[in-house]
């Protein structure tokens, strides 16, 4: 198993101290220093996932459970609602996140705010996030939205506008719990429903209307 290198700021020091602990006969603190250490190394963990799934399939984009699905506007996507599936990570959650479909980054823009819980129903609108679009071969365009929630401190991503990206390729994460909201076009046909759990890069979110 990988480790995001953004973990690097938050384990050395836990690690530091504890190992200092340790040599100064410290040791329930430093037993519970290095305990700490390895919980939020843990948080920065990328398992391996293997994107098998048929081409023009859409993947989950991240780890958790699907709390809501519905339709809502974005002028980036098109003239048209799309299809929002919006996805709460616990702090328990893997928090990378991977492209759902292949394609090149249309748009990337960061939007700093707030930090209220993420399951509220406005985190979308006035916490930090960042709004990613691809598009794919055929033009189609897929939105990904990673959204501070309430213990999260800042939402990194990897991607710029104009690079291509494969499907299931890292895409960024959020640190300390979270949402991502996935907007896939009106015609595409769900795979999923709201209480689902999701596995980032592996489960089928949605797939072409035949």
């Amino acid at each position: 198993m990988r480790f995001a290198r953004e973990a690097l700021p938050f384990v050395l020091p836990l690690l530091a101290l504890g190992l200092a602990g340790a040599f100064l006969g410290w040791k329930r603190a430093a037993f519970g220093l290095l305990v700490a250490a390895l919980g939020v190394l843990l948080f920065f963990r990328i398992p391996h996932r293997s994107a098998t799934a048929a081409p023009g399939v859409v993947l989950a984009p991240a780890n958790g459970v699907i709390t809501k699905i519905d339709r809502a506007e974005e002028a980036s996507l098109g003239a048209e609602p799309a299809q929002r599936i919006v996805i709460f990570l616990s702090v328990f959650d893997v928090h990378v996140q991977r492209a759902p479909v292949g394609g090149r980054v249309v748009e990337s823009i960061y939007t700093p705010g707030r930090k209220v819980a993420a399951f509220r129903a406005d985190a979308g609108e006035v916490n930090e996030n960042h709004w990613t679009v691809i598009a794919d071969a055929a033009g189609r365009k897929f939105g990904v939205r990673q959204i501070a929630g309430l213990l999260a401190r800042r939402v990194v991503t990897y991607l710029e506008t104009g690079r291509a990206v494969e499907r299931g390729e890292l895409i960024g994460l959020i640190k300390f719990g979270s949402r991502v909201d996935l907007y896939v076009p009106a015609d595409y046909r769900l795979e999923v429903r709201p209480g689902q759990k999701m596995i980032d890069g592996e489960t089928v979110i949605a797939r072409p209307a035949d």
